[in-house]
């Protein structure tokens, strides 16, 4: 026995007697060192977007939210106004117009996009010749709706003897062109709006290929018809998506600018049926030169925006439901 333990390791020797491991500094060992230059490479690699954020996010973000609280009119120096930007505001006629008419377009316009999108995204679904096809042509608009070009192409069609009333007046519908009439200018920004489904549709489509054909099946069995199937199997495992959609879309739509500001011609015309609230934005910041009340307005959007997602954040947790969840 004591000659066994005369050969033992020194560390199980150690270990057995209960004395604690010799530190690495006594021992002379070397000590593990720390990787300094791999942290700074990290932050060289990163420092293009650092500066970018800080530069051309951050940066403006807070020169804005200054700006918000005077009087600036892009050649005088700012004037500390405090709070008369937002009573100014609140006492703008023409600011609440814009408020009605992008709600009109976001809450009308949105919906319909993403059941436009969903139908269609039902429709690939299914495996069929020329599949591939369809879903390159579907999500193109998606591209280039956003476009100054598609903007004034669409004005052309939509106008007085343009592509659209000519087609309606081939069935007795003469509306003498939607460009020039209030009434029917919303509903053209909807149809544009529409016409863009195809990057919501994609989303779709990627959510209905992870829902299981088993469930399909057994609803089968149960007798479910294909709106049942619909209601019951496939918008429940569609809700994330559907959500993520709703929401990404509903701020798209907050921000809808070119397409409104082309086919109103830069005034919000006619009769104001064009004057989004980006639109009336501009047109204070650099037709007005109130750069000053176009950064109290800009701030305004940033927090209504961030108000609605917050309830849809807040209202997701009674219909949105996930894999795994107990609901």
């Amino acid at each position: 026995m004591t000659t066994d333990s005369a050969h033992a390791p020194a560390a199980t020797r150690t270990a057995e007697s209960g004395a604690r491991p010799a530190d690495s500094r006594r021992t002379g060992a070397p000590r593990p060192r720390r990787r300094n230059g791999d942290t700074i490479a990290g932050y060289v690699f990163l420092s293009p977007w650092l500066l970018g954020f800080v530069g051309l996010t951050l940066g403006p973000m807070l020169a804005s939210l200054y700006l918000a609280f005077t009087d600036y009119n892009l050649f005088t120096a700012p004037e500390w106004t405090g709070l008369e930007n937002l009573t100014r505001m609140a006492e703008d006629d023409k600011f609440w117009s814009s408020v009605r008419i992008t709600l009109i377009y976001v809450l009308v316009g949105t919906p319909i996009k993403l059941a436009a999108a969903l139908a269609v995204a039902m429709l690939l679904n299914y495996k069929a010749r020329g599949t591939g096809f369809f879903r390159s042509a579907f999500y193109a608009p998606s591209l280039i709706g956003a476009s100054v070009s598609i903007a004034i192409v669409w004005r052309a069609m939509f106008s007085t003897d343009g592509p659209v009333d000519g087609t309606l007046n081939l069935f007795g519908i003469n509306l003498g062109g939607w460009i020039g009439n209030p009434s029917l200018i919303m509903p053209m920004m909807i149809l544009l709006a529409v016409w863009q489904f195809g990057a919501p549709m994609v989303i779709f489509l990627a959510g209905l290929k992870g829902v299981p054909a088993e469930l399909y099946e057994a609803a089968s069995v149960d007798g479910a018809k294909p709106w049942r199937k619909f209601i019951s199997v496939t918008v429940p495992m569609l809700s994330p998506v559907i959500f993520f959609n709703l929401l990404l879309e509903m701020i798209n739509a907050f921000q809808v600018f070119a397409s409104a500001y082309i086919i109103g011609s830069g005034t919000g015309g006619p009769g104001g049926a064009t004057n989004f609230y980006t639109v009336y934005l501009y047109t204070r910041a650099f037709a007005n030169n109130q750069m000053g009340y176009a950064s109290a307005m800009a701030w305004v959007l940033l927090l209504a925006v961030g108000v609605l997602a917050f309830i849809l954040f807040r209202t997701s947790k009674n219909w949105v439901h996930y894999a795994g969840d107990s609901k």
